[in-house]
């Protein structure tokens, strides 16, 4: 393009660019980052997956097999298949990896699946399938053990097949009721367990109120030994830490009693709060992606993960969660 043609764009880009809505203008930014977005994901990428080893047959010998879709793909000496640092990750196959930055930045925003593919320049139903990409290891990124006094309490939503085309029961409307007052098992019951330190497990435990089976089934695993276990008054967490000799404290909330001294479940009713709040923007979930958004949930729940790089860092299987501290080096900016 010569002076004169260049000079008549800037014009024309001068002229339209006050025009355009906020979101526009998101785009617009998005898609002139987008080659230097491309090479800084491509460079966390190989900072986040080396390459030492064929994740086919484990065998260290290897050479380079050109370069597909901007990636050093590598051929195995000893199978013969070929590979890239991304094979065997939840992210494999996903292409147009000068967007993946952005639409982090849209997940950490809390956007929905429309306006994250505004802002990105892709399709709807492409970020839909990629928010559940991102969030298959990031689900998994939990703290092991939690110590000392460890809250345990459940809260309920209401069952939801959104996006099945072969419903189960008869359909209702958007935003409606269960069939019948109570907690039923017409409701999803998730069960969230934290400690003083803000470590936190939650579980999606099954249909109805919560049963002995349901704790028995989530919480030993998580409950470091010594710990005591502090709940309200439900039968079932009598049982359960009786039979599982657990140290257990119950709060007669039903009573009106909020505190024993220390001893209280506003931690967890918090969090609970906070999860409701933070699910409305999406004006309901399927419930079959319940683990996926307690998942993303807690990655931002006492900002553990602030950055598009560090929630790429999360999807690709690096654990985020304490003792473990992911360091990124200072060359690769913040694109939030």
């Amino acid at each position: 393009m010569d002076e004169l043609g260049f000079r008549q764009v800037r014009w024309q880009v001068r002229q339209w660019v006050p025009r355009l809505t906020g979101t526009q203008r998101a785009a617009l930014r998005t898609l002139l980052d987008a080659p230097a977005t491309l090479v800084q994901c491509l460079q966390l990428i190989a900072l986040l997956r080396p390459v030492d080893r064929c994740p086919h047959c484990d065998a260290a010998r290897f050479y380079r097999h050109g370069i597909v879709s901007d990636l050093q793909r590598y051929r195995c000496l000893a199978c013969g298949r070929t590979f890239n640092a991304l094979t065997g990750t939840p992210l494999a196959y996903l292409r147009l990896r000068q967007c993946w930055l952005p639409f982090l930045q849209c997940m950490l925003d809390t956007r929905s699946v429309r306006a994250a593919a505004d802002v990105t320049g892709i399709h709807r139903n492409t970020s839909f399938r990629w928010r559940h990409r991102f969030l298959v290891e990031t689900g998994h990124d939990r703290p092991s053990l939690l110590h000392g006094i460890v809250e345990a309490d459940e809260t309920y939503l209401l069952e939801s097949q959104k996006g099945s085309r072969h419903l189960t029961r008869p359909p209702r409307r958007r935003g409606g009721v269960a069939s019948r007052r109570g907690i039923t098992h017409e409701h999803d019951c998730i069960l969230v367990a934290r400690d003083r330190r803000k470590r936190t497990r939650d579980f999606v435990a099954g249909r109805g109120p919560v049963t002995t089976a349901k704790l028995k089934a989530c919480l030993p695993p998580v409950l470091a030994p010594r710990a005591l276990l502090v709940s309200d008054s439900a039968a079932a967490y009598f049982t359960f830490a009786r039979t599982m000799g657990v140290r257990h404290a119950a709060i007669n909330v039903s009573a009106g009693v909020i505190t024993r001294g220390v001893l209280h479940i506003q931690n967890v009713n918090a969090y609970h709060g906070r999860f409701h709040q933070w699910l409305a923007v999406f004006r309901g979930v399927a419930s079959r992606y319940l683990p996926n958004y307690l998942g993303w949930r807690h990655a931002l729940d006492g900002q553990r993960i602030t950055t598009p790089a560090h929630f790429l860092a999360a999807a690709l299987g690096c654990r985020t969660c304490a003792p473990f501290t992911l360091k990124l080096p200072a060359e690769l900016p913040d694109t939030g």
